[in-house]
Formats: structure tokens, C-alpha cells, sequence
């Protein structure tokens, strides 16, 4: 079975999380797929918008975190981009509409990914969560920076360094999502919403989202690059091990042993 399922039909690019058995927990190797989709969407004139989504009970718990710690080296290699990288890259620079229809859980990077695409719809069984506090870890890929443009400092402030999950209706009340459905009218709602992107001028849609992001996208990259460089030596300290290890033993972490 593939992990990551791509469908082209009428304009839209599907990209699906296809790992129920693991939650959709998100491998290097699920990353790497992704990231060539959107590459190749990137230069295929058939593809006018992308749409993202998972299975209706949840769209991703994150990382793998097996797999992620056995590539966790590769984070700190300046000679490598690792594949999450690609991806969230290949995300940013995204030309074309992205739209995202979540449901259930959307877990770390499950979030943090929705701050990168410009249309996010939730079913109403959706919960999101950045635990990354939790796991001795910082923000990643931008979120310190582009979560509170979008919500504020004092909301994104709270749901970042306490890393708790929040529901549907408080991400809509926070502006952080477009809308929330019941679960059955999600995927056919974002394809309608996709449907009419792709019914538009290509290059109207294209301009229109260049124009509103400015010169946003480098200073993502720059922010990304800032956080990528805590995140990867933070991996490494004794609240991260400690984090991991507390996952896998499947107890509660003990951090007031660190200052």
C-alpha cells in the first residue's frame, strides 16, 4: 500500500495521507513523495490547484517518531536538505492554490503544514496540536513567526509553549481556519473550492497569491533556517532524550531534573 496517495483529475492535484494503520504518522520516505508532487505540480500546466488531505478519522500524527529519529542526524548536516525540508520548501514556494481538508488529528507537522497553504477547511472532529514544548523541542519550519501574523502573539503564544491541542471551532474563532464542517461535507466541499480556483485564470490566481505574499516566502525561508538550527540541536539535549525516551516507555516525562 502507498503511504502517500497523488491523484490528478480535472485541474486538481489530491495529495493523501494513505498510513491509517500508523495514524499517518509521516516517514522520510512519505516526505520525499511529497515533496516531488509538489515540484512536479509546480511546472505542470494541467495542475491548477493542490488540494492536501487524510483519512476522515485523522489526517496525521506527525512524525514517525522511529523513523525521524533514525534520520534526525541529517537535520543537522548543513551538506544535506533532508526530505521534510524538501517538502516544506517545495510547499512554501508553492505557486499554485493550496487547499487543506483536515479531519481528526493533525499532530505537530500536521499543523504546522496548514501555515503554508492558503485555503484550510476542518471537518468538525478536527484537533490540532504543536506538542513540541512537550517533547523538549522548539517551533519548526516558520510557525514562530507565521502562526501569530496569522492569530496574534498572546493566542500563539499559548497553544506553542503549551503545546496543547484545540479544537475546530477555537482554530476558526482564531482565524486561523476558513470554515468547519461536518465530517461527511468536508472533501466534497474542498474539491467544490478547488473546482472553482481551477475555473479561474491560471495566472490571475497565480499573481493575486504572489502579490499577497510579498516578500514573505524568503523571510520563511530565513525563519525556517533559524528554527531548523535550534530544533536540530535541541534533538540532541537531555529534555529531548528525556521526551523520547518517557514516548516509548509510555510514561510522563520528568523535566524538573533540567534548568
Amino acid at each position: 500500500m502507498t503511504d502517500i496517495l497523488t491523484h490528478k483529475e480535472n485541474g486538481v492535484l489530491t495529495i493523501s495521507f494513505n498510513r491509517p494503520e500508523k495514524k499517518n504518522a509521516i516517514t522520510a520516505a512519505m516526505y520525499q513523495a511529497m515533496a516531488d508532487a509538489l515540484r512536479e505540480a509546480e511546472t505542470d500546466a494541467a495542475v491548477r490547484a493542490i488540494l492536501i488531505t487524510g483519512k476522515p478519522e485523522i489526517f496525521t500524527a506527525g512524525n514517525d517518531l522511529e523513523d525521524f529519529m533514525k534520520n534526525a542526524g541529517s537535520l543537522a548536516n548543513p551538506d544535506s536538505i533532508p526530505p521534510v525540508y524538501q517538502f516544506m520548501q517545495a510547499l512554501n514556494d508553492s505557486g499554485k492554490p493550496v487547499i487543506a481538508a483536515v479531519s481528526g488529528a493533525a499532530v505537530g507537522i500536521g499543523t504546522t503544514l496548514l501555515m503554508h497553504c492558503d485555503l484550510i477547511y476542518l471537518a468538525d472532529n478536527a484537533k490540532l496540536s504543536m506538542p513540541f514544548t512537550q517533547l523538549g523541542l522548539c517551533p519548526e519550519f516558520a510557525s514562530s513567526m507565521v502562526f501569530q501574523q496569522i492569530v496574534g502573539y498572546q493566542r500563539a503564544a499559548e497553544k506553542l509553549m503549551l503545546g496543547e491541542p484545540f479544537t475546530a471551532q477555537e482554530a476558526f474563532e482564531m482565524g486561523f481556519v476558513n470554515k468547519v464542517l461536518p465530517l461527511e461535507e468536508l472533501v466534497p466541499y474542498a474539491k467544490q473550492i478547488a473546482a472553482k480556483l481551477v475555473a479561474l485564470p491560471a495566472a490571475s490566481i497565480r499573481t493575486t497569491k504572489r502579490l499577497m505574499k510579498g516578500i514573505q516566502p524568503q523571510a520563511i525561508v530565513t525563519k525556517m533556517a533559524e528554527e531548523n538550527q535550534h530544533f536540530a540541536a535541541m534533538l540532541n539535549a537531555p529534555e529531548a532524550r528525556e521526551a523520547f525516551m518517557a514516548f516509548f516507555q509510555k510514561r510522563k516525562p520528568d523535566f524538573s531534573q533540567f534548568n
